[in-house]
């Protein structure tokens, strides 16, 4: 569970709750994973920004995407994005497809020799990697389904840090940062995640920056976690 904050004219403001649940589960009887998160605005925010954004993915266990789905309420605008995938000789095939309010249809297809990953099996992804041997700069590519198009994404590995969660506790930190780069090659920082240096990987803190302002989500409680959490510091 993770507390949301927004940024209004300099002020943080507690905006809502976020939660992320991941669960065993089996997709065309094959065994598999689903992770959810629920991202709602509270009332108080909501005079600002409504947002209630709901996003499910299901992957194999190797965390290859199977399925995505973004419902999204933000502002006035809400949206449904959908996105299939599927492997055949050596290749990552995703049908996606964006319905609007309107009920105005957007499809595509695409593959890649890569893997394809949309937004909550990236993050899956990232929590799996071994960073023992990673240094400070380094860059991992990968394309990622955005809804109506695949994008080339660079996620970069920026170090350790210690970071205090809502709940009082200091965890010792890994970071990352999910990076876009405009037409000059100029970096601009799209997420940045620390996440618990031990073997769960937990998001500890996700900083945002959003078309609107930027956001934070702090971590508030944890339950369920497979491996002790050795990244707490006393």
């Amino acid at each position: 569970m993770y507390d949301l904050y927004f940024n209004w004219k300099f002020v943080w403001v507690k905006a809502g709750l976020a939660s992320l649940t991941t669960n065993a589960t089996t997709y065309h009887s094959q065994p598999a994973y689903r992770m959810n998160l629920l991202a709602i605005s509270g009332k108080r925010a909501d005079y600002f920004f409504k947002m209630r954004d709901t996003l499910t993915c299901v992957m194999g266990q190797k965390l290859e995407p199977r399925y995505f789905r973004k419902g999204a309420e933000e502002g006035k605008r809400y949206t449904v994005d959908e996105a299939r995938f599927s492997y055949k000789d050596g290749l990552c095939f995703v049908n996606q497809k964006r319905t609007h309010r309107d009920g105005e249809v957007q499809e595509m297809e695409y593959s890649d020799s890569r893997c394809i990953y949309d937004m909550l099996t990236i993050l899956a992804q990232a929590r799996s990697y071994d960073p023992a041997d990673y240094k400070i700069g380094d860059k991992i590519k990968f394309p990622m389904a955005t809804g109506r198009k695949v994008e080339e994404q660079t996620l970069i590995y920026r170090g350790k840090e210690n970071v205090k969660a809502e709940n009082g506790v200091t965890y010792r930190c890994l970071i990352f940062s999910l990076v876009e780069y405009d037409k000059k090659g100029k970096e601009k920082e799209v997420i940045t995640f620390f996440v618990s240096d031990d073997k769960n990987h937990l998001p500890v803190r996700l900083d945002m920056y959003l078309n609107f302002g930027s956001a934070k989500a702090f971590l508030r409680s944890v339950s369920g976690n497979r491996h002790p959490l050795t990244s707490v510091v006393k």
